[in-house]
């Protein structure tokens, strides 16, 4: 009779597997019954998921905290998230997550960007604007806060910009590609069927009309007086109207952005903690915890599970990031290549 002995190495393997998915099953199963009341036959509404904590700095023992949140890349839902659907909806549960902390006394949000998509940036602002009510919202302009980055700091009540940082950019873009020349030159032709003059707005195998441009400029403007508005008074500009060597959307420096009175002081990331202990009436040690988020062991299998011949897709940055077309957007376009 043959007799099959398995070595210590697979039973060991396989001890190691059973175990973890036991934990998996364990853990699901623990987070469906206390957050989704599996085993409750009442009408809930499952909260909204949070991220975990971690101390960035100070004395833990410290009552009052403040909470650190990093807004870094192109400000688009289209960039994806880590609990939410996208970058700009983690970044909203968190500012939520840390007004709705009794315990966080002050928001720090650090700002690396050159903008992106006009609702992103303004969803992002108008946030921030609900927290400044109850607590102080510091913002620190670090390498890039550009015009859709520098649109969601007008929701802070102080901010600091990094000297050599580069700021501004108050304006709006939209763009499009046109490739008629290309296709008369290939011999195609477009056919297109509409209901109306304006359907095909910005079609790109032919050049746009005078009306086209005319409501294509005139949306681009109406959105830039809301910018311009906001800038106007969240930064208290006399006259109550942008100065006119801001209002063509030119990027400035973080030294320029103070003569300009687009900042309230420059200085480094310690020196924006600073002021946020300060202004907060924190000690000295108050402790700075940023979010993070949570780990879940069905990320885990989801990634072992994938075919073998799926890519591997990696974000990096702006450099990586494409105008849509027809969409409007607070973005330093120069910043990064598209």
């Amino acid at each position: 009779m043959l007799t099959f002995r398995m070595s210590r190495t697979p039973r060991f393997l396989l001890l190691i597997g059973l175990i973890l998915l036991g934990t998996s099953l364990a853990a699901n199963l623990l987070f469906l019954s206390k957050d989704h009341h599996l085993f409750s036959s009442a009408p809930h509404v499952s909260p909204p998921p949070s991220f975990e904590e971690e101390l960035v700095e100070g004395n833990d023992a410290q009552k009052k905290r403040i909470a650190k949140i990093d807004l870094f890349g192109v400000i688009a839902q289209e960039v994806p998230g880590q609990i939410g659907s996208s970058m700009v909806d983690d970044v909203i549960l968190q500012i939520r997550q840390a007004a709705d902390d009794d315990t966080v006394a002050a928001l720090l949000l650090h700002i690396d960007s050159p903008g992106g998509e006009v609702t992103a940036s303004d969803n992002l602002y108008h946030e921030l604007t609900l927290v400044r009510e109850d607590k102080p919202v510091i913002v620190y302009l670090d390498s890039v806060a550009a015009s859709g980055g520098y649109y969601t700091a007008m929701g802070g009540s102080h901010l600091v910009a990094h000297e050599l940082c580069i700021t501004g950019s108050i304006g709006v873009i939209m763009q499009t590609l046109n490739y008629e020349g290309l296709s008369k030159i290939l011999g195609l032709s477009t056919l297109t069927f509409k209901s109306g003059a304006l359907k095909d707005l910005l079609n790109p195998s032919r050049p746009p009309t005078e009306p086209e441009k005319k409501l294509v400029q005139d949306m681009i403007q109406e959105t830039f007086s809301r910018f311009s508005s906001i800038v106007t008074s969240e930064r208290q500009f006399a006259g109550g109207k942008l100065p006119a060597d801001l209002a063509d959307g030119r990027i400035v420096s973080g030294r320029q952005a103070l003569d300009l009175k687009l900042v309230d002081a420059t200085g480094y990331l310690e020196d924006a903690i600073a002021d946020a202990r300060q202004i907060a009436k924190l000690p000295e040690d108050a402790p700075v915890i940023r979010y993070v988020a949570p780990f879940h062991f069905n990320k885990l299998f989801r990634f072992l599970g994938e075919k073998s011949e799926s890519k591997i897709q990696l974000n990096l940055g702006p450099e990586s990031f494409h105008l849509q077309a027809g969409k409007l957007y607070y973005l330093s376009t120069h910043l990064f290549r598209h």
